[in-house]
């Protein structure tokens, strides 16, 4: 069962372990919000929460229109055996804006996986903008990732995920280990795109000119209008690669797909705001307005 909160109230990080369920190796955490349209505003009307992965107070950059959020996970890092469950729904007509105050660490395991899963749903006229930041899978770490998105007719979304496999910048490559991703993409319950990744550590994967090319930081972007026709801005911005890093976008089944390779985070991050930049007026009719988090 989930513990709720008031929607009003500010929450205090939990300590590891405190009001969660041991999963037999590792600690379970669920995340459950919901956005809904009141007026000219759109307002985080539901909030429920197990363990330590939860949200503070919503935060309003650009006016009551858009609910900006920003998922904690206080333990800072996912160990294996831990599974972390989060459930995003927008309602109709609201618009909700969900990213992360820092990196997320999958640290190495001594043998359990760690299980991620994101179930994002979004109805008629609503928008939801998934930029979590990156994602750094240490040597030895165990994990599957999977995120699900469910969108009705008239459903926007724009989303992305940085994986950095290893640690560059401490030497550190990912030469053992597994990173598992699944994503899925629905409308009105046809699929739109379903894709999986499995990174081996040491794997020919890693370094192949066919694979990742020897660049540990892959980068992709994802975003659906009802109208399609999202590459079209994204090719007119003519955003170049990251240094020494490789790009590429395409359009398939009216979901845009943006890809990056490079050696390091800041590379993918900073490609990633430039095409978001340039898509989120096409998208959502709006100019871009970075989450004042990625500042600090």
């Amino acid at each position: 069962m989930l513990a709720h909160a008031p929607d009003d109230s500010p929450r205090q990080p939990a300590p590891r372990g405190a009001g969660s369920a041991p999963t037999g190796t590792g600690w379970a955490a669920e995340l459950e919000l919901g956005f809904a349209r009141a007026g000219e505003r759109t307002v985080l009307a539901r909030r429920r929460h197990n363990g330590p992965l939860q949200v503070q107070r919503p935060f309003y950059p650009e006016g009551p229109g858009v609910c900006h959020v920003y998922v904690l996970h206080p333990p800072g890092g996912v160990v294996g055996g831990d599974r972390l469950a989060l459930d995003v729904a927008v309602e109709a007509d609201a618009h909700a804006l969900v990213t992360t105050p820092a990196a997320g660490k999958l640290y190495r395991s001594g043998g359990p996986w760690a299980e991620l899963t994101n179930t994002l749903r979004v109805a008629d006229g609503g928008v939801l903008e998934w930029l979590p930041q990156e994602t750094i899978a240490f040597a030895g770490a165990l994990a599957r990732q999977t995120t699900r998105v469910h969108l009705a007719t008239r459903a926007c979304f724009v989303g992305w995920e940085v994986l950095c496999l290893g640690r560059p910048a401490a030497g550190e490559a990912f030469a053992h280990g597994e990173v598992r991703q699944t994503l899925e993409l629905w409308r009105e319950g046809r699929p739109l795109l379903h894709e999986r990744a499995r990174c081996s550590g040491g794997a020919e994967l890693l370094q192949a000119p066919w694979g990742l090319a020897g660049r540990p930081v892959t980068a992709t972007l994802w975003a659906v209008a009802p109208e399609g026709g999202l590459a079209e801005p994204l090719r007119a911005a003519a955003i170049p690669p990251p240094p020494g890093g490789l790009a590429g976008v395409t359009e398939i089944n009216g979901v845009l797909i943006a890809r990056c390779l490079v050696a390091h985070a800041d590379g993918a991050r900073s490609w990633l705001m430039r095409a978001w930049q340039a898509l989120r007026p096409a998208l959502a009719g709006r100019v871009a307005c970075p989450p004042r988090i990625w500042r600090t």
